[in-house]
Order: C-alpha cells, then structure tokens, then sequence
C-alpha cells in the first residue's frame, strides 16, 4: 500500500481494490495490444474512405498533423510529465521514422502494387520479425507456448486477410511489389523494437511517447512533400471534400491518437513479438466489422483463419508469473493517487458539512 494512504481511513473495500488491481492487469500488455487492433481495424475503415478522396499522401501527413495536435493537447491539459532523456527521444524519434514513416509508405506502396490480399500476407511476417530483432537486439527470449502461439496467430491472420475476393484482379503480383510489402512489414517490427528500448531507459506516459513518435515523423514527412510539390492546401482540399475531413480525422483518433498509445503501453508490458502479434490481429477482426457496415458475407476461409487465429492468441495469454517491474510502479502511481484523491474528497466533504 502506497505511503500516501497511511493519512486517511480508506474504506475496506477501497483499500481491497487497489492492493489487487495489479492482478487484474496481469496481461495489460496483451489486452492493450488487442485493444490496438480493434482501434486499428476502425481506423482502416475511415482511412479507406478518406483515400478515395483525397489520396494516401494526403491522407498520410494530414492524419499525423491531426494526431500531433491531438496529443499536444491532452499533455497540456493533463499536465503530463513530457521530460523525456537524449536517448529515449532519439529511440521514439526513429521509431517514428522508420514505422510510420519510412514503413507505412512502403505498406501503402506496396497496396498499389501487388494489392492488399498479398501485401497483407507480407504483413503477417511482421510478428516472427519483432520476435527475431527483438531476441538478439533486446533479449527478448520466448518460449515455447509463446512461439508456437504467435506461429499459429500469424497463420490465422494470414488466411483470414488474404481472402480472395474476386476473381479478376487490378494486381500484378511483381518482385518489387513483394520488395515493398517486405519492408512494410520489416518497418512496423523495428519501429516497435526502438519504441520498446525507449521505455526500457525509464518510465515514460503513453501519450507523451505517442506525441515524440507521431510528431518528430510529421516534422520529417511535411517538408519532403512540400518541396516535391505534392502537399495540397488542407484548407482547399477539405473544403472540396469535405466528408474526407470527417473521416480522417476519426481515423487520426482511431489510429496515431489511440491506437499508437495502446501500441506503445502494450510494447511496454509485454515482449515485443507477443505484442506485435496480438496487434496484427486486424485482418481476422475487419470481418465482423464488414458484415456489419459494407453488409459483406464473411467466407469458409475467413471463417478458417479466425477460429485458427483465436487459438494462437489462447496460446499468448497462457503466461503467468511475469515479472512486470513497469506495472508494478504503474500500481504504485495509482494507488497512491487513489489515496489522495479520496483524502482531497474526504477534506472537502468535511468542510461542507461544517
């Protein structure tokens, strides 16, 4: 129990709460993962919305921007802490840089090239490779349930997103296409890797990490669009469409706002490939979600890969008696806010009845 505490009589219940609210978030990190690609499956939707309007490079920089400011606010308003060292900026800076900078526009690259059915299959490598960097770069060992699990997940997700949907297609399946969805999936496992070392240098909020991320690669992406003269006038272009200002910006919510600060906790308190793994669930989740808003029928193979999918993560969530250091001190902070709010409470319900 936090020091704080030792000033109030706290009611038993209270007190019983917070002394095993750690054990209910023993897989904090495996539930915000998930939590990740829920967020992320809605962001798809909106973002493919906004595409068809406005386009990727548009809709690429301008959900960062949107994003940033987003951020900057709930750290302002919330007086969050956003004191971060040299090194644990440097890591969230090339974190950003090479996960949503430099990977997601090989990802999107790639979409145009050889489509999303194959570019999603490429993306299923992207767990085994955050598993692999983060062994020999973090030592980051796994064992054997935990590899079969994210095996066995990947395969799922990989049936589940590659689903074909017709028979004619506007695909090539080319060299260079494969290249491109290779170093997509490749950017989003070393972007984890180094927003991982981040928070292993020290404690760091979720959102403050999330803004040094998303902001250091707007600053990065804007310039360069500038000078190749591919940046539109936002105002102009959302006054044109302006339904792809709507979607965008849940989008932005959805995804740089939410879905990275669920990715990071998640980085956070549990090891990068179960993490990545759980987060790349979003193909096996997009299929309730299209039944439900484009009315489309899931298939026998979407089916398939869902069922094999949820076992894999049966399979993640099989770990007990972690060490969860990070956790730990998280209860602590909470515990002892706890505490004094319930005496802030306390002094001033006094205070009123006097």
């Amino acid at each position: 129990m936090s020091p704080n505490c030792k000033n109030y009589a706290l009611p038993a219940i209270f007190v019983t709460v917070l002394q095993n609210f750690e054990n209910y978030l023993l897989y904090l990190g495996e539930i915000a993962a998930l939590i990740t690609a829920v967020l992320w499956s809605f962001t798809s939707i909106f973002f493919a919305e906004a595409a068809k309007r406005t386009g990727s490079v548009q809709l690429n920089i301008n959900r960062l921007i949107i994003a940033s400011f987003l951020l900057l606010g709930v750290i302002v308003i919330g007086g969050l802490d956003y004191r971060l060292s040299t090194a644990q900026i440097t890591n969230l800076v090339i974190s950003g840089t090479i996960g949503l900078v430099l990977g997601d526009a090989f990802l999107f690259k790639s979409y145009m090239i050889i489509g999303p059915r194959y570019a999603m299959l490429l993306m299923a490598l992207s767990p085994g490779m955050a598993a692999i960097l983060s062994y020999f770069f973090l030592g980051e060992a796994l064992g054997l349930t935990v590899i079969l699990g994210i095996i066995i997940t990947a395969a799922g997700i990989a049936l589940a997103g590659t689903e074909k949907k017709s028979a004619a297609s506007k695909y090539t399946l080319t060299f260079y296409g494969l290249v491109m969805g290779f170093l997509g999936a490749l950017g989003q496992a070393a972007g984890l890797l180094f927003a991982k070392q981040a928070f292993n240098l020290g404690e760091i909020n979720g959102f403050v990490a999330t803004f040094y991320r998303v902001a250091s690669s707007a600053v990065i992406l804007l310039p360069v669009l500038l000078l190749t003269g591919k940046y539109r006038n936002p105002v102009a272009l959302y006054t044109e469409h302006r339904r792809a200002l709507l979607f965008t910006s849940a989008g932005s919510v959805t995804g740089p706002f939410l879905g990275i600060t669920f990715s990071l906790i998640a980085v956070a308190n549990t090891k990068v490939g179960i993490a990545s793994t759980l987060m790349s669930t979003m193909p096996v989740l997009m299929i309730p979600l299209m039944r439900i808003i484009y009315k489309e029928h899931p298939t026998l193979r979407g089916i398939a890969g869902t069922v094999i999918a949820v076992i894999g993560i049966a399979l993640l969530f099989c770990q007990v008696n972690r060490a969860l250091p990070a956790l730990s001190r998280g209860m602590e902070q909470i515990q002892g806010s706890g505490c004094l709010i319930y005496g802030h409470l306390t002094r001033v319900t006094n205070l009123t009845i006097n």
